[in-house]
């Protein structure tokens, strides 16, 4: 892809690793931003930086600085990204208005598979893709991480969706936009901090090389859209879905009683959800991102030996 009208903008080391065909692994940027606070967001960013390293990848860490998208981030940028105040938190609609008006932009599933696919990454490790919210019959509140899945062609590697969601509406929705959901090494779609939903996946894959193929013969055969890579969390990092039921429906009712809703209900249900388990939710999380790099660095290994 011919890059250079693009408003992006590579590190060294995402570029030199792009330029020689090595495996890269994008990153979104909402977990620095929005998902815990600073210093810890950092320095999870650099253990998940340093585990696709270790596992034979580059990363590149995706944001929005300065009307320009960062494909990979120095330490010094992590730092100012993970410090920043009023960081939008941008999707596919308003990405680019972002980029045109200015200011910090930190890229959530679908515009990190965007801004990837523009940079020539196939692969992208995250926690959890976004799905149908609970009672979106009624709110229609429903990610477009979904039909991001079905346009953009990356490979996401996540531990499921979160377990927040309505699991088994958003496995329909996926179905219907004809989007691969392929559980790695197990048949049960995971449910973020639990492994498994009681719900089966429609695929199973335990080869990471596997895997890189079939996003290949995507490719050759012209369908459009990525996969979903449903990778689950380390049994001794899990928490049991009977244990988080009860959390998650206090969290979901407190959100409807202040009136909660469009982007803001997620990152009010996580915290809730940290709060109410006493740190053990974003611990699991950290666990889980960190178990999803080493399976994508993986996975692009592959695409680049076959």
């Amino acid at each position: 892809m011919n890059t250079t009208s693009l408003p992006l903008v590579f590190s060294q080391e995402v570029s030199d690793a792009l330029q020689s065909g090595a495996p890269v692994v994008a990153l979104e940027s909402t977990i620095i931003t929005h998902g815990m606070p600073w210093p810890q967001n950092v320095e999870t960013a650099r253990r998940v930086e340093a585990t696709i390293r270790e596992n034979g990848a580059t990363p590149a860490t995706i944001a929005i600085m300065n009307g320009k998208i960062h494909i990979g981030l120095s330490d010094a940028e992590l730092e100012e990204l993970g410090q920043a105040k009023d960081v939008a938190k941008l999707s596919r609609a308003d990405l680019a208005a972002r980029l045109v008006t200015g200011g910090y932009g930190a890229t959530t599933v679908a515009a990190t598979m965007i801004c990837a696919h523009l940079a020539g990454i196939s692969v992208f490790a995250t926690g959890g893709i976004g799905g149908v919210h609970k009672g979106a019959e009624d709110s229609f509140d429903i990610s477009a991480d979904l039909r991001e899945l079905s346009e953009t062609p990356v490979t996401v590697v996540a531990a499921g969706a979160k377990a927040i969601l309505d699991l088994p509406k958003t496995l329909e929705v996926l179905e219907t936009l004809g989007v691969p959901v392929i559980a790695h090494g197990q048949d049960d779609f995971p449910a973020f901090w639990s492994r498994s939903s009681g719900l089966a996946a429609p695929i199973r894959m335990d080869d990471p090389a596997d895997i890189a193929r079939a996003q290949q013969m995507r490719t050759k055969l012209g369908l459009p859209g990525g996969q979903l890579i449903a990778n689950p969390i380390p049994e001794t990092s899990e928490i049991a879905s009977e244990t988080l039921a009860p959390v998650i429906a206090q969290a979901i009712s407190e959100a409807d009683a202040q009136g909660i809703a469009a982007k803001s209900v997620t990152p009010f249900l996580l915290q809730r959800i940290f709060e109410l388990t006493d740190g053990k939710s974003l611990a699991a999380n950290i666990d889980l991102v960190l178990n999803n790099a080493r399976l994508a660095a993986k996975i692009a290994a592959g695409l680049v030996k076959s």
